[in-house]
């Protein structure tokens, strides 16, 4: 937490994306024969799972365990998670009409995230729970689509072809996102992340015209606890997410945090940004990788040490628990 507000810390934090799940056995045992959004929305399910890699590596922040389609699910979105697919959408949404499916999220929607997230405070003690949305594009591209997508034709040409519709959609899920966020910070979390995990498909100037003020709208609407944001190749959107209103950016392994520094500005904390396939290279690589992640992330005003994405599944545990151990060691205060 004091990491996320630019303030002094015995060492960098550490934390990764996707660390509930996945590589786990643990995980992959109680997970056998339960579909993704029946786990998610099964309390003792979901604080099981986000407990795990507390319990086993020790980390800086639990990741509440949940999915960004799982608010859309609630409000009676007609959608499923296919095993090596992703999310996929019944009635993609294409025009007007289609916003009828998109009702504003009420907190009795999802009864199961405030239940969790109370019994995981209490379990977490003094380490902080992150919880977590979907942020509008990545959703909208979901709804668009109707499923995961290359080149996110179909969302562009939307956007472009269609900017009303566009700024309609994005409004009715900022609705939803911000919701989604505010129930999870009033049942405890301590932090919150915002992931837009596919918002690297625009360029700069088409973020800032149709996504930025629906993102920032959301981290305005978010009060007392740091906010993250993340994408995935956000490298030339950097600057741009910085004004976006979060406390902390999160930067892909693409761009070097000395670098992401000066891109991004002053004023905001950095999170990031080891590859997660080097996890899956011999030791010696980990441990040469993570102290050059540590020392150019020096250069920010705030370091959250992670992932530049999630943890593969095919990372060995071990692997995780001596980076973690690496980190706190070779990120001490001097």
């Amino acid at each position: 937490m004091r990491a996320c507000r630019r303030q002094p810390v015995p060492h960098t934090p550490v934390w990764y994306m996707r660390q509930a799940g996945r590589s786990l056995p643990e995980y992959l045992k109680v997970r056998e024969g339960v579909p993704m959004l029946t786990a998610c929305a099964t309390p003792d399910l979901i604080a099981e799972i986000t407990m795990q890699p507390v319990r086993r590596y020790g980390v800086d922040a639990a990741i509440f365990f949940s999915d960004i389609v799982v608010p859309l699910k609630a409000i009676g979105v007609d959608l499923d998670i296919k095993p090596g697919v992703g999310p996929v959408v019944a009635d993609p949404i294409r025009d007007a009409k289609g916003l009828d499916a998109l009702r504003p999220l009420e907190p009795d929607d999802v009864p199961y995230v405030t239940e969790a997230i109370r019994a995981l405070t209490g379990e977490l003690g003094g380490t902080p729970l992150i919880g977590f949305a979907g942020a509008p594009f990545t959703l909208g591209s979901y709804l668009i689509e109707g499923g995961p997508s290359k080149n996110h034709d179909k969302t562009k040409a939307m956007m472009y072809g269609a900017p009303e519709l566009w700024h309609a959609l994005m409004e009715r899920l900022s609705t939803i996102v911000l919701e989604h966020l505010r129930i999870q910070v009033a049942a405890g979390a301590s932090a919150v992340q915002l992931f837009d995990s596919w918002v690297g498909a625009v360029a700069a100037a088409d973020y800032r015209e149709f996504i930025l003020p629906h993102t920032r709208r959301i981290f305005e609407g978010v009060e007392g606890v740091p906010r993250i944001h993340f994408g995935v190749g956000t490298g030339e959107l950097l600057g741009v997410l910085g004004e976006a209103g979060a406390d902390v950016v999160g930067v892909d392994w693409r761009v070097p945090l000395d670098e992401a520094a000066r891109r991004v500005g002053p004023g905001k904390a950095l999170q990031g940004n080891l590859d997660p396939a080097v996890l899956l290279a011999p030791w010696e690589v980990v441990e040469r990788k993570a102290r050059e992640v540590l020392k150019r992330g020096e250069a920010a005003e705030g370091h959250v040490f992670n992932l530049g994405h999630g943890v593969l599944p095919s990372t060995d545990p071990d692997q995780l628990k001596r980076l973690t151990d690496l980190v706190h060691e070779a990120g001490r205060a001097s």
